[in-house]
């Protein structure tokens, strides 16, 4: 593993080195001149313009310049002569490799350098003189330089004043005594991602103000007589440690932060008497137990054993009481078996407890020392309980949780059991919503109870085999945050969650395969967030109607509609949902249209497909962000009845025209009878009865 992320970032840095070249040649194309450089008051920014050589007139009275990203290849005193002023320096990846003996000795206002990503390896005698006269200089950056040990040392021999150096990412391979005697002022020092084996005595000890260490990611075996009393942070993750052990001194230690993650400890670390520390960081190891310091295996192994039978030493017992400061544990990944309440109980301060991914089968309670036996099984004294507010235990093996487990820790708030094989207890209610407890479950630990633990908010039972959840599972724990997701089939009854109406915010129930039928919910009123994708409900649940949701998922269902009061209750609140994966029905998107009219955000609609039919044949369609479209299905009866009504009306307007022009020509015959002089008939005798029967006509 290490090997990997050490190719991983090499790798990353490759990229950053090659990234002026990538962002010069385009430039270079377009025109030979480099573009100038950027100022403002006192500040000249010049990165990634394809210099080549150092800006001839960078400004008067510069006090920052950032040269970075460029192919600068040397450095002279003619380049900085006029830099009098210049406080802070930029010239991480470039490609300087020369620095001439005076190019510095005008920067006598230099307080910060940096240097990463550059050719520092070539000339480096030479370079390293010219960095002799920069008396004030506080931060000096030399990493991915390609330096050793010898070579880094050339560099900071003589800075007086210097505070921070960064040496990350070279080939150092081992720290001399004495490396930093020219540079006693240091207060931080990265050596991350080297190839550091070896620590010779006298390395940082000279260092009365060191309070930073960095050494992640190097070739360290054994660290067996630290003995930085001054120092306040050290991380020594990715290494190969087998042994972390510590000189005692009079002196207390300062030491508030150790890493000691991804190594191959095999006993937790011997820590001194008299310290401060608050995170102890010891996941990714290979611990099997938590006894201090043994001499081999085969004691280690047999030290276990004893503990397995319930006869713990009071060696581990005494050893606890030394970290009664520290608020973060971290044991994850490691080979722990037991969950160590005995070991826990002088860790008084404690607050986050990681325990994930290890071995632990069932929560047993050690044999305790004589001061906390109890006269009572079962129930520990006040000074047993724990302080613990979050607690991990995903990925273990755990079957259930005794009834006392929730009582030495009366102030935990957050619980992972996530990835676990935990059975849930069966519980009656009445009325009266009194838990009954069967006494052949809890009594014997083969089940859980979550029932009454008022400090309990956040709780994930994620991927534990849960088949059923029983009515009032969790009464008077008002839960903020339950985790129920990936446990396939899993049965919901309605009153599964009742007690939690008025507490729980964040729910879910994330690929669990539930149907209708398996999915019950009580009126959440506080409930805001839903994750309900990757089940198989054709319809919502009825009662989530009551809950102000603000961000809902329902993707992966078989739900053709949102149900329209669903729909218009949510349009108030909702800000947030997911809907892709559902055989949406075109022919309802009523709910579409309510719900984008309230501007909720919906980042997966055009993943999303609604299905029609039309002339017996089903067709899918992509859901528009924005719907003016009806059911194509529905279009085409409109048509016909739009047409049919069409056909009614111009009937009807015809029938009207008739009879009205019916009362025209009648009206129009008088008048015709009167003055039309053009004869109807061929024979002369009809034209002329007719004539004469025309003028008798009174009118």
């Amino acid at each position: 593993m290490l090997l990997t992320e050490r190719w991983l970032v090499e790798r990353r840095y490759l990229l950053l080195w090659l990234l002026p070249v990538l962002k010069a040649q385009p430039r270079a194309e377009v025109s030979s001149k480099p573009l100038p450089c950027q100022q403002s008051s006192d500040q000249v920014s010049c990165q990634g313009l394809g210099l080549h050589t150092f800006p001839e007139k960078p400004g008067h009275g510069v006090k920052q310049l950032d040269l970075s990203d460029n192919f600068i290849q040397n450095l002279t005193e003619s380049c900085t002569s006029k830099l009098g002023q210049l406080e802070h320096l930029n010239m991480r990846f470039n490609q300087l490799a020369t620095v001439s003996e005076m190019a510095l000795t005008h920067l006598t206002h230099l307080h910060s350098l940096l240097l990463a990503a550059n050719h520092l390896d070539r000339n480096y005698f030479t370079n390293g003189k010219a960095f002799r006269s920069l008396g004030s200089l506080k931060v000096l950056e030399l990493s991915a330089n390609n330096l050793d040990s010898d070579m880094a040392a050339f560099y900071f021999s003589n800075l007086t004043s210097l505070k921070k150096l960064d040496l990350s990412w070279n080939k150092m391979t081992r720290l001399p005594g004495g490396i930093f005697q020219g540079a006693l002022k240091l207060r931080e020092i990265n050596l991350n991602n080297n190839y550091i084996t070896e620590i010779e005595g006298g390395a940082f000890e000279a260092l009365v103000s060191l309070k930073v260490v960095n050494l992640a990611m190097n070739s360290l075996h054994c660290i067996s007589g630290f003995s930085l009393t001054q120092l306040q942070i050290l991380n020594l993750s990715y290494n190969a440690l087998e042994f972390f052990v510590t000189e005692e001194r009079k002196e207390h230690y300062q030491l508030e932060v150790l890493d000691l993650s991804h190594n191959k400890l095999i006993y937790f670390p011997e820590l001194p008497t008299l310290h401060r520390l608050t995170h102890l960081n010891l996941s990714d190891n290979d611990m099997v137990s938590l006894t201090p310091s043994s001499t081999n295996k085969a004691e280690l192994r047999l030290w276990y054993h004893e503990m397995a039978r319930h006869n713990i030493s009071l060696n581990i017992y005494n050893a606890a009481g030394r970290l009664s400061k520290i608020t973060d544990l971290d044991l994850s990944s490691n080979q722990l078996h037991l969950f160590p309440v005995t070991f826990l109980h002088n860790l008084s301060s404690l607050q986050n407890l990681n325990m994930a991914r290890n071995c632990i089968h069932n929560i047993a309670l050690e044999s305790p020392p004589s001061d906390m036996e109890s006269k009572e099984p079962g129930v520990r004294h006040d000074n047993a309980f724990l302080s613990v507010r979050s607690l991990d235990l995903q990925g273990n093996f755990v079957h259930s949780l005794p009834l006392w487990f929730f009582g030495i820790l009366p102030k935990l708030e957050i619980l992972d059991l996530g990835s676990n094989n935990l059975q849930l207890c069966e519980s009656q209610s009445a009325d009266t919503r009194e838990i009954q407890v069967s006494p052949n479950s809890a009594q014997i630990s083969n089940c859980t109870l979550f029932c009454d633990i008022p400090s309990l908010k956040y709780l994930s039972l994620r991927k534990n085999n849960i088949l059923r959840l029983y009515p009032y599972m969790f009464n008077q724990t008002s839960l903020i945050s339950l985790d129920l997701s990936e446990n396939r089939d899993l049965f919901m009854p309605k009153a599964a969650l009742a007690g939690l109406e008025f507490s729980l915010q964040k729910l879910s129930l994330r690929g669990n395969q539930m149907g209708d039928d398996k999915t019950g919910f009580p009126c959440l009123t506080m409930l805001k967030m839903l994750d309900l994708s990757d089940n198989k409900l054709s319809v919502l649940p009825p009662d989530l109607v009551c809950s102000p949701l603000e961000n809902l998922d329902i993707r992966s269902n078989n739900l053709q509609a949102l149900e329209k009061p669903s729909a218009l209750r949510w349009s108030s609140s909702l800000n947030y949902l997911t809907v892709a994966g559902n055989p949406f029905s075109c022919c309802t998107l009523s709910w579409l249209e309510i719900l984008q009219a309230a501007n909720v955000s919906m980042l997966d609609l055009n993943e999303t497909l609604c299905s029609y039919q039309d002339k017996n044949r089903n067709f899918s369609a992509k859901i528009a962000t924005k719907p003016t479209w009806l059911c194509p299905h529905q279009t085409g009866n409109s048509y016909l009845v739009v047409m049919a009504l069409c056909f009614l009306f111009l009937i009807c307007g015809i029938c009207c025209l008739l009879k009205k022009h019916q009362k025209l020509l009648k009206y129009l015959g008088f008048k015709s009878n009167r003055v039309d002089p053009i004869p109807y008939h061929s024979h002369k005798e009809t034209r002329t009865e007719q004539i004469t029967a025309d003028s008798v006509t009174e009118v």
